[in-house]
């Protein structure tokens, strides 16, 4: 992705727990918004919201590199990507609806998403290859932090038990990411260090 998109991913991914509650709670308009801040907690709030996103976002981009990507390994990480974030939305999913509530939104975080989506979308060649690894290396260590958040923080049990169950798959999409920006030399950093928790990420 260019930098532009990935300043606004950077952007969005810095929002905290309690930013996303304290909005929740006083946007008495948004129905689905008020509806889950008054059963969940902040954390859990952000937790939802994030996650909700970040799913879907993983499928849609990867869904584009499969097919745009130059090199055989890129491919088949991207096809990963689709393929195992599928039963993610579905158990998200399912846990919502047996508590009867919509995923809150999240208008900046979709925003950047998108702006991520369009700028794939343009990219083309080494150009794209480099774009989607560098923003699946971020993405995931931002990832990690959410989930992991979730699991020390969370409220709801339900939902720890999804984070507790979904962060070793994001761990090893966040290794294999980190391998394949090795592997292909594409200048992506690959440092250990992850998001901390008030700057968390989105999705598996």
């Amino acid at each position: 992705m260019n930098r532009i998109p990935t300043l606004v991913f950077g952007l969005a991914l810095a929002l905290s727990a309690g930013q996303f509650g304290a909005r929740a709670q006083s946007n008495g308009a948004a129905d689905t918004a008020s509806d889950a801040a008054s059963t969940l907690s902040p954390v859990d709030y952000n937790f939802v919201a994030q996650a909700n996103l970040g799913a879907p976002f993983q499928i849609d981009s990867g869904r584009l590199a499969e097919q745009k990507a130059t090199t055989a390994n890129i491919r088949d990480y991207a096809h990963l990507m689709v393929v195992s974030h599928i039963p993610v939305v579905d158990d998200l999913n399912a846990i919502l609806e047996r508590k009867r509530i919509a995923a809150p939104p999240e208008t900046l975080l979709q925003g950047a998403y998108d702006a991520m989506i369009a700028s794939l979308k343009a990219d083309t060649g080494a150009g794209l290859n480099r774009d989607y690894v560098e923003g699946q290396v971020d993405y995931q260590k931002g990832n990690a932090a959410l989930f992991r958040h979730e699991i020390q923080y969370g409220a709801d049990p339900e939902l720890r038990a999804f984070a507790e169950r979904t962060l070793p798959k994001i761990e090893d999409h966040l290794e294999r990411a980190r391998k394949l920006a090795k592997d292909e030399a594409l200048g992506v950093s690959t440092r250990q260090g992850g998001a901390s928790p008030a700057r968390i990420g989105t999705t598996e």
